[in-house]
């Protein structure tokens, strides 16, 4: 995977101004009807920097009638957007892909002082959104429909999709840019309009790509920012047609319900805890590398981050010591800074909860290994050193629940069977990991596995042709690939006789 990190990190250095004044100008604002307007309660929600606690901006919570204004300009727009042709759609979509690859640098450290992540990662984030227009832009082309072999001579069956009207994408803050454009594209390459409810936490880099949208797209993408209100008024109103849910089991399930009373049809990405299995057929160094990789990107705050590991016994002491030197090793420190490879959580409650999470594993019986607490001259921001616990049982509260933040547990097994029903018994089953170079090992588990996605000796990897999504409580639907271009579509069924006069009355008609 390519990064998209500039060249001259001095860029960002001289542009902090400009950034800076770019929190200042969208504070408390919404993005409505190709306009940035100022809410009607422009301070309902305050939002700290990560790094300093100080004030960075406010955000709006839309109102009732503000949500009702801007769904019907949504159903307006899309209309219109509809009946354009594919080819021209798909010409929208390579210009969205341009605009946000002019403005990697910009998006990127506007993201990482809004939600904290290491500046090389946010604008490899931005940089991704790029691939995701573009393959949708051209794939909405091919995937228009299909004739089907007629059951009566000289018939035409065929059938094609249609978009479904207004698609609302609720977003949360770990991957603001790339989990908006996976649903985005998706929805309107098939000729939806969108509205986007961001998280609190990423709510101003959000607004920008809407403004980024709307110079090259007018009138597709709307953005309103707010919390649980918001977003009941955007799911329950009877003028949006598919919401795309990326956040907590109980957010998911609300989703769910709120939807199904309308039978409403929703895309929901709810928790992982995403197992990782390591076998002795493993390359140790690698296997350990990729460990730490997949447990502290973005300080762990990823939805398929490794958060329980299964080790075989007859390596577990050796990767536990690598692993622990490994998690200690990682440079922690303000996302803004080229050194840095953890960067701080996104708010205060989180960093509360991971280390309240810690402290429970150690008094269930774990073995802090590494980390555990707030790093060494860091009296200010909500940083949490990334954190090893060794000799972890399987009922611990920690390996039976998400972590989302810089943590993983470590259990032993003596066997692969072990550590596959191990890996199976969770309620949360989006993604796994395995560590094996042996064949017999690799096909059996990704056959045995219930997660929805494996990756065997390949971290954290995504690709917009294939499918992402999870079974059991994580969710339902797919985004990405087909499946996901699918998903903001509806099927329908034309039947012709184009000569209803040149044979006889069908004999199955009555009379019998």
């Amino acid at each position: 995977m390519s990064s998209f990190l500039p060249d001259a990190l001095s860029f960002f250095r001289g542009t902090a101004m400009t950034t800076s004044n770019e929190f200042e100008r969208l504070s408390g604002k919404l993005f409505i009807d190709g306009q940035t307007i100022d809410g009607a309660s422009p301070d309902e929600i305050e939002v700290a920097s990560p790094v300093t606690e100080e004030r960075l901006c406010g955000l709006a919570g839309a109102t009732a009638d503000e949500v009702e204004r801007c769904i019907n300009i949504a159903n307006e727009r899309q209309r219109v957007w509809a009946a354009e042709s594919s080819l021209d759609r798909t010409k929208v979509l390579h210009k969205i892909a341009s605009a946000f690859e002019e403005n990697v640098p910009h998006l990127g450290e506007m993201m990482t002082r809004e939600m904290g992540k290491p500046i090389k990662e946010a604008c490899d984030e931005v940089g991704w959104t790029v691939t995701a227009f573009r393959y949708f832009a051209e794939i909405a082309r091919h995937e228009y429909g299909r004739v089907h072999g007629p059951v009566v001579a000289n018939h035409l069956n065929y059938s094609y999709r249609e978009p479904l009207g207004v698609a609302v994408i609720i977003l949360p803050y770990n991957y603001p840019a790339v989990l908006m454009a996976w649903s985005m594209a998706a929805a309107l390459a098939t000729g939806n309009t969108v509205i986007v409810k961001p998280s609190e936490y990423a709510s101003i880099t959000t607004l920008r790509m809407a403004e980024v949208v709307e110079a090259v797209a007018p009138g597709l993408v709307q953005v309103v920012t707010g919390s649980v209100p918001t977003v009941q008024a955007l799911v329950k109103s009877p003028n949006t047609h598919i919401v795309s849910f990326t956040g907590s089991v109980n957010g998911a399930r609300a989703i769910n319900e709120m939807c199904a009373s309308q039978f409403k049809r929703c895309l929901l990405e709810a928790s992982g805890s995403d197992p990782f299995i390591v076998m002795p057929s493993c390359d140790m160094e690698f296997a350990v590398r990729a460990a730490t990789f997949a447990s502290f990107m973005n300080c762990g705050q990823i939805c398929t981050s490794t958060e329980r590991m299964y080790v075989h016994e007859s390596i577990y002491t050796e990767f536990v010591e690598r692993l622990a030197v490994g998690a200690s090793g990682l440079r922690i420190g303000d996302g803004m800074e080229q050194t840095t490879d953890v960067g701080p959580m996104a708010n205060r409650r989180e960093v509360e909860r991971v280390a309240e999470v810690v402290k429970t594993a150690v008094s269930e019986g774990a073995e802090l290994v590494a980390g555990g607490a707030r790093p060494d001259g860091f009296e200010r921001g909500w940083f949490y050193r990334p954190t090893v616990l060794a000799n972890a049982s399987h009922q611990m509260s920690i390996m039976r629940n998400e972590i989302f933040g810089p943590a993983v547990a470590v259990t032993k097994v003596s066997s692969l069977d072990e550590a596959i029903r191990l890996a199976n018994d969770s309620p949360l089953a989006l993604g796994s990991n395995v560590y094996s170079q042996d064949l017999a090992e690799v096909h059996e588990s990704i056959r045995r596995l219930e997660s929805g996605m494996v990756w065997v000796n390949a971290p954290l990897f995504d690709n917009d042709a294939g499918p992402f999504g999870g079974n059991k409580s994580t969710g339902g639907g797919r985004v990405l690939g087909i499946d996901g271009l699918h998903s903001f579509t509806k099927n329908k069924l034309a039947w012709i006789d184009p000569d209803p006069k040149s044979g006889p009355i069908p004999d199955w008609w009555f009379p019998y």
